[in-house]
């Protein structure tokens, strides 16, 4: 059987486990977080700035992301330190985009990544495929994107490429409770650490950006990991069987400079 074939299988047969998980255990209800835009067509991203007064900046802003991230240069960055923790996933969230877990802990609780004297709390992380991001032209599989704000409301972003290898245990359980369909699946007893999802070398690149869907607020900054974490070729699959680009273009870099951890 060809490669393709194969990786066409496998996809299929996690996605009947996952259509036969959700009819036998659990329930799924009218996402609140469904997307008023798309990655195609007439609400795709040439649109948006248009779709509705708040999502202005996707279209006029001028630090928007993702980027290619090239001629970074070297600097002495703090190192990031990640406390996350093994919490209960509460729902996995398909919003039409992506798939979506979110945290409702008090900031100060639960997961945070600190950066010098500053802690930001883990609020939610969710999925691209392929990656928003490129290095140096290079585009990933997928990519991960962690979202954290501090207690004074100041977004950090860290982004994961996600890159084909062998299969990541979390993303396993995931997937297995991965909603086809717009809404949000409660999954009892699901309980996951997102360090597993983090590769062993923190080093960085950084820059000044926003967020890569609507609204496209600026004042964002990105942490773009330069180790990628290997996910299964059929983990790929599956995803983008829901989701086949929900990738936003690259942006311009407009004079931003962009630094790399040494």
């Amino acid at each position: 059987m060809p490669l393709e074939s194969v990786g066409a299988a496998l996809a299929a047969a996690m996605l009947s486990a996952v259509a036969t998980a959700q009819t036998a255990d659990y329930s799924v209800y009218s996402s609140p977080w469904k997307t008023p835009w798309a990655y195609q067509g007439e609400r795709g991203p040439e649109h948006w700035g248009s779709l509705d007064a708040d999502y202005a900046q996707c279209n006029s802003g001028q630090a928007q992301s993702p980027i290619d991230i090239g001629n970074a240069q070297p600097a002495d960055l703090p190192p990031l330190r990640f406390a996350y923790r093994r919490l209960p996933v509460g729902y996995v969230i398909n919003n039409g985009a992506t798939i979506r877990v979110n945290y409702h802990d008090a900031p100060g609780a639960g997961s945070h990544l600190s950066i010098g004297a500053r802690r930001y709390h883990l609020v939610q992380f969710h999925f691209h495929h392929p990656s928003e991001e490129t290095i140096g032209g290079r585009r990933y599989d997928m990519v991960l994107h962690l979202i954290h704000q501090s207690a004074q409301g100041e977004e950090v972003s860290v982004a994961v490429l996600l890159t084909a290898g062998k299969a990541n245990p979390v993303i396993a359980r995931l997937w297995e409770h991965m909603p086809r369909s717009e809404g949000q699946l409660a999954v009892p007893g699901l309980e996951l650490n997102p360090a597993a999802l983090l590769p062993q070398d923190l080093s960085y690149y950084t820059y000044s950006g926003s967020q890569t869907a609507p609204p496209c607020h600026e004042q964002v900054t990105w942490l773009v990991l330069k180790e990628p974490v290997q996910i299964s070729a059929a983990q790929i699959a599956a995803f983008a069987a829901l989701f086949p680009n929900d990738a936003r273009p690259l942006q311009p870099l407009n004079g931003r400079s962009v630094r790399a951890s040494r």
